[in-house]
C-alpha cells in the first residue's frame, strides 16, 4: 500500500497479494540493497508455478484495461513496482 494512504481510501479494484516480493525478499532486500540481485530473486519468485498463474492473469487484464502498480517503498526506482513493470513488458513482448 502506498505510504500514507489507508487500504479503505486507495480505491483498488484488484490487489494480487501473491505477486508481490515474498517477505523473506523484501526482509533480504531491505538489508542488503543490492538492487540488481532483488530483480534476480523477484523474477525468479514470479516464474514459480503459482505465482506465474496470477502473472497470466494480470496479462489478459492488461490486454483489454490499464493496470497501476504500486508500492510502499520510498525509493521511486528501486522497487518491487519497477522489477514487475520491466517483468510484464518482457512477458508481452514474447506473446
Amino acid at each position: 500500500m502506498p505510504r500514507g494512504i489507508k487500504k479503505e481510501n486507495a480505491h483498488i479494484d484488484q490487489w494480487l497479494k501473491e505477486i508481490a516480493p515474498s517477505e523473506e525478499l523484501r526482509k533480504w532486500f531491505h538489508q542488503e540493497k543490492d538492487f540488481s540481485e532483488f530483480k534476480k530473486r523477484y523474477q525468479k519468485e514470479l516464474k514459480k508455478k503459482e505465482v506465474h498463474e496470477v502473472v497470466e492473469e494480470l496479462l489478459k487484464i492488461l490486454e483489454k484495461d490499464t493496470v497501476t502498480l504500486i508500492y510502499s517503498a520510498k525509493d521511486e526506482v528501486h522497487n518491487n513496482a519497477v522489477v514487475l513493470q520491466s517483468y510484464l513488458q518482457d512477458a508481452r513482448r514474447k506473446k
